[in-house]
């Protein structure tokens, strides 16, 4: 029988739709505890039976009107969180709660998801387990630290524990369906990886934690094979990072609004002639070209103060030397050191001799002067065109 106050939990969590979400395998001797506790919040609880072995069919089965989606085989945690939350979704919720079955997590912390969650709506919520509570092995205190630190240079973002498994998902702002990947422990990292890369706000907020005596413990997790299976998905995330997420986060600062305000600021609306702002254009353009790379920035400042043109144009143009453009800036200017030249182009990429090298260098530092030249010279043209059509003149 639950108390008026557990009701009115029961009520704002039916109110807000979320759902509990309980992957379970061979967790027979706390399931049907966690199940007691947690209905003492919610009648909305969907248990994930993931192939277990032990008596944990025939509890679930005793215990009456449960929403229990059952595995006929073991597939691991993340194939059991990703079906129960696919689940969720297709069932209307909005939010759900993960909560282990090992008795670990305390049913009475729902409360503290539920509050954090009307205060911030779609926010992901992973529970912060204290690492110095008495128990706390060793072995996790480390690799917590280590799945922290490998987050933040994922993500940017810091969080003081990102292997919960006590969670809240905004259902209706995260993918659940044909987007995630693993399907062991580690699919934990990559839903929060993924939901920071998709613009999703992740926190932590503190829990209680409870951790049995070594001798009473339930582990399914597998040292050595599943550290590695994290390790081998830490690798393919940070290069991922460097390759896609911040190159995209980086044009994402460049929308068309960020723009037009800096164009009304530092063009439209300047004081400086057409001409004037189309040298600086005409500056950052070739500078951004040329091959200095890691000084294109200071040189650029240095020279638009030098010659008194706008240094805030100057700066973004020459800014045309961001990654995805490197690959078309090298190969033009290679391509023109070789017209230049009377050569052929012919990368030989399987020849490396020091000839070859030379060869190859040569055609680049020379076709880059003169790219960069023709690039500064169209950009010019075009500039001062739109900017007498665009800006009425100064008398």
């Amino acid at each position: 029988m639950k108390s008026d106050v557990q009701q009115q939990w029961n009520d704002r969590l039916h109110a807000l739709g979320v759902c509990v979400i309980m992957p379970t395998y061979n967790n027979a001797g706390t399931v049907a505890q966690v199940i007691a506790e947690v209905r003492q919040y919610t009648s909305d609880l969907i248990v994930i039976n993931d192939g277990s072995t032990d008596e944990t069919p025939t509890i679930l089965h005793r215990l009456g009107t449960l929403n229990v989606l059952h595995h006929r085989t073991n597939q691991g945690k993340g194939a059991a969180l990703k079906n129960g939350l696919a689940l969720a979704k297709a069932g209307g919720y909005r939010y759900a709660i993960t909560i282990d079955s090992d008795g670990q997590h305390f049913a009475s912390d729902i409360p503290r998801f539920i509050e954090a969650i009307e205060q911030e709506p779609d926010t992901l919520l992973v529970g912060a387990r204290n690492l110095t509570a008495d128990n706390m092995p060793g072995k996790n205190t480390f690799a917590n630290k280590f799945s922290n630190f490998w987050y933040k240079l994922e993500t940017g973002i810091a969080l003081d524990d990102t292997q919960s498994g006590y969670r809240l998902y905004p259902l209706h702002v995260i993918q659940t369906d044909g987007f995630w990947y693993t399907t062991k422990y580690e699919f934990e990292l990559e839903a929060i990886v993924f939901a920071a890369w998709r613009g999703v706000t992740v926190k932590n907020i503190p829990i209680h934690v409870y951790y049995p005596p070594q001798e009473e413990r339930v582990s399914h997790f597998r040292p050595l094979r599943d550290f590695t299976r994290i390790s081998l998905l830490n690798t393919l995330l940070v290069l991922i990072t460097f390759l896609w997420i911040k190159p995209r986060d980086l044009f994402r600062k460049f929308t068309w609004n960020h723009l037009k305000r800096s164009i009304d600021t530092h063009v439209i609306h300047t004081k400086e002639s057409n001409r004037k702002i189309s040298l600086a254009v005409m500056l950052g353009i070739f500078m951004g070209i040329v091959p200095i790379w890691g000084y294109q920035m200071l040189a650029t400042l240095f020279l638009a103060h030098l010659f008194k043109l706008n240094k805030t144009i100057a700066i973004l143009t020459a800014n045309i030397s961001i990654p995805p453009m490197i690959p078309l800036l090298l190969y033009g200017s290679y391509l023109t050191g070789c017209k230049v030249l009377g050569q052929t182009a012919n990368l030989q990429l399987g020849n490396l001799s020091l000839e070859n090298v030379t060869t190859v260098l040569e055609q680049y530092l020379i076709g880059s002067i003169i790219f960069a030249l023709i690039c500064s010279s169209v950009a010019g043209l075009l500039s001062i065109s739109l900017l007498a059509l665009c800006r009425k003149k100064k008398l």
